[in-house]
């Protein structure tokens, strides 16, 4: 606000009036928006939930965590420890996951940021020309009298030394690199909206492809919830009353799909997932550290960069991995089931801290594969 007076004082003319209610208006919006999103929150399924019909169930999956099935589009999340409707993300920035009611104001929240940055970038600009332009001015009017600068108005009451000068700069520099950074956003956000998905429904979809292709079933994925045009989803997230349609538990599909066409493709990647996954032997003791230094420097530096967690491994532990790159693997540790309720701890572990395992059936003995250090 400092910075719209010493460029244009909002008091002695119209215009400046209007920049002035603009950055107001700027800022009421996006932090209502902002704080919408964080205390308005996405809906959770609730505890306990089961399908009207009963033989539903056998098309969801059952959350152990929430004792209820995991409704169409809904998500376990792990920070909240809640199934959270229409799961999108979950987000540091408002302490909360982006889902079904809060997804329009989180949405919102990313589009006015950058466009207040925008007026903030242009006021520091503004305001730094216009203090070293009237110091040039003042400065000459000293050795010689300048009447453009008698007549020009007096100096603002707010001072603009050097510090508030670099202050102003580094201002700058902060509104730019937030508009680039939370516009991208915004447009990753809006892709998906436009096509009634969610960024999770986005990886779904395209895992979905890549296991037709790889079994050659001959089968096609069609997504359920693209209502067919972009205005049509854009309503099914943003509406004037601010509530989103339905009750985030049942979702109007395309023609040609079901209730539960999502959910069904979600069951059978779990199943190919579990056909895919490789069981490991623990060789080496690991803290479950984001960036282990013990590990090498390879494994130090290319260290995932998600917020999927870490697991801690002690020699001797299997793992069943999933996926990986490669000085790391993501798998689910297998844990002794009499004392645990056979409950699987999933994350990221160093590739050279395991090896395979092989198990000898006739033999009934572990058979040691070929240590993964590669």
């Amino acid at each position: 606000m400092a910075d719209a007076a010493l460029w244009y004082w909002p008091l002695d003319t119209a215009g400046g009036s209007v920049n002035f209610l603009m950055l107001l208006n700027w800022t009421v919006m996006i932090l209502y928006n902002y704080f919408s999103a964080m205390f308005v929150g996405p809906g959770y399924v609730p505890l306990g939930w089961t399908p009207e019909k009963s033989q539903d169930c056998m098309y969801l999956q059952y959350c152990k965590v929430c004792q209820s099935y995991k409704a169409p589009r809904s998500h376990h999340c792990r920070k909240c420890n809640r199934c959270v409707l229409k799961m999108d993300h979950h987000c540091p920035w408002i302490n909360n996951c982006c889902g079904y009611q809060n997804h329009a104001s989180f949405t919102l929240f990313l589009l006015l940021a950058p466009l207040g940055c925008i007026h903030a970038s242009f006021i520091f600009v503004m305001t730094m020309y216009t203090q070293l332009y009237n110091r040039i001015s003042f400065g000459w009017s000293s050795v010689k009298i300048d009447m453009s600068a008698a007549k020009r108005d007096p100096r603002p009451i707010i001072p603009f030394g050097l510090s508030a000068f670099a202050a102003s700069l580094f201002a700058l520099g902060l509104a730019l690199g937030t508009t680039i950074a939370v516009g991208m956003l915004f447009i990753i956000q809006m892709k998906v909206i436009l096509t009634n998905k969610t960024s999770i429904e986005s990886w779904i979809e395209e895992k979905a492809k890549d296991r037709i292709q790889y079994y050659q079933t001959g089968e096609t994925f069609i997504f359920p919830y693209d209502m067919g045009s972009k205005w049509k989803n854009f309503k099914q997230v943003f509406t004037w009353s601010g509530i989103p349609e339905g009750d985030g538990l049942d979702w109007p599909v395309r023609d040609g799909c079901h209730q539960y066409s999502l959910t069904i493709e979600q069951l059978k990647q779990k199943a190919d997932k579990r056909i895919r996954s490789v069981r490991y032997r623990a060789v080496e003791d690991y803290s479950g550290v984001c960036c282990p230094v013990t590990k090498g420097v390879k494994t130090l530096f290319t260290t995932p960069c998600t917020e999927e967690p870490r697991i801690a491994l002690s020699k001797g532990d299997l793992i069943l991995a999933t996926r990986g790159l490669k000085h790391w693997m993501y798998g689910e540790k297998i844990l002794d089931s009499a004392g645990d309720g056979g409950i699987r701890k999933r994350g990221w572990f160093p590739r050279k801290c395991v090896e395979k395992f092989q198990y000898d059936s006739e033999m009934d003995q572990p058979v040691d594969g070929e240590k993964k250090n590669r």
